[in-house]
């Protein structure tokens, strides 16, 4: 049976690298309880210092500042477990928020739905340009959107050519996407969510899906066993790109000034996010559900050092520090697979 077989049992097994699945699944659960027990803490911690940290605008504040790394961590999390990684969507991200301003600016009375599909779908293309370089040209992914950040980054500066959008250039309707709550939750935050569980869901049913996860573990098996590796690969990077895109739309609605500089230096975060939150960065394990709880993780963190008075540089620091431990925690787990498979059994014995 191939690895991205419709069977539910094949792709945690090629995702944990052919492990026990129910000892791999544990292990995953375990990792995203650790993060919520640490985002508790620091809540707390917080709280105690400064009791306004849980008042109701600044829970919904920081639901807002997670929004976008939490969208930008979901699609950042399909091409990791593909084994490769995008670092050009703070840039695909600055150009799509400036591209929907500029279409409001030109077009007054544009539909917001028709700005929003068009910041989604130039997202795309840019997600597009960098599959068919990795999947199609079998350019290391690292060197490709290494490229693309400039490119894109470049496409931006050219096409702002100094200049700045306004709010008072976008429609009302389309800024309160940014300011509208249901049931006290940001509309944003909604959107987040609604990406997160789609995602999950989609990895997890579909047969395609799982198979991104073959990939990761292994390219060359993945290929011998019939799965389009580079169709998948494409697949995921448009995705990610078209997120991208979704989260300029939204930074465009909650923001309102938009400039060529909009989404610099986001891509670091986000890759950061994704491997706090147990994507590992070699491929094939990893959940969008643990991405999302890293970057909700590292904007708790970001907003509650702060109010402890913590400097900037220990605030790095502590994200340093997360991200080295995160990955030293999947090499453990990978070699305790390979001991497993070596042995026969938990303890290789």
């Amino acid at each position: 049976m191939s690895a991205g077989s419709g069977t539910g049992a094949s792709a945690p097994v090629a995702e944990h690298g052919g492990g026990d699945v129910r000892g791999a699944r544990r292990l995953r659960q375990v990792r995203e309880l650790g993060i919520l027990l640490a985002l508790a803490l620091i809540v707390a911690a917080t709280a105690v210092a400064n009791p306004g940290f849980l008042s109701g605008q600044s829970i919904r504040d920081l639901l807002l500042s997670a929004t976008l790394l939490t969208i930008l961590a979901v699609g950042q999390t399909l091409v990791i477990v593909t084994r490769s990684v995008d670092l050009s969507v703070g840039s695909v991200l600055g150009l799509a928020a400036f591209a929907t301003g500029t279409l409001f600016a030109a077009f007054p009375g544009l539909p917001v739905a028709v700005a929003v599909l068009a910041g989604v779908a130039l997202g795309a293309v840019c997600g597009a340009v960098n599959g068919a370089l990795v999947a199609v040209a079998r350019v290391p992914a690292l060197v490709v959107t290494l490229g693309t950040l400039y490119a894109f980054r470049g496409v931006d500066y050219w096409w702002a050519a100094g200049t700045q959008i306004n709010a008072a250039d976008m429609p009302a309707s389309f800024l309160g996407l940014g300011r509208t709550a249901v049931l006290g939750v940001p509309v944003p935050a909604l959107v987040a969510l609604a990406v997160v569980l789609a995602a999950g869901w989609y990895l997890a049913s579909y047969r395609s899906g799982r198979e991104l996860y073959a990939i990761g573990s292994e390219p060359h098996a993945a290929r011998l066993s019939g799965i389009p590796v580079d169709r998948r690969i494409f697949a995921a990077f448009v995705v990610n790109g078209a997120l991208a895109g979704l989260a300029g739309v939204l930074y465009a609605a909650r923001f309102g000034t938009l400039d060529a500089t909009v989404g610099t230096g986001l891509e670091l975060q986000v890759v950061a996010a994704a491997v706090v939150g147990g994507v590992a960065i070699f491929g094939g394990s990893g959940t969008v559900y643990g991405a999302a709880l890293g970057a909700v993780l590292l904007t708790t963190i970001g907003s509650a050092l702060p109010v402890l008075r913590v400097s900037g540089f220990w605030q790095q620091a502590v994200v340093g520090l997360l991200i080295l431990v995160a990955i030293g925690m999947d090499r453990i787990l990978a070699v305790r697979a390979a001991r497993r498979l070596r042995g026969g059994g938990p303890d290789g014995t």
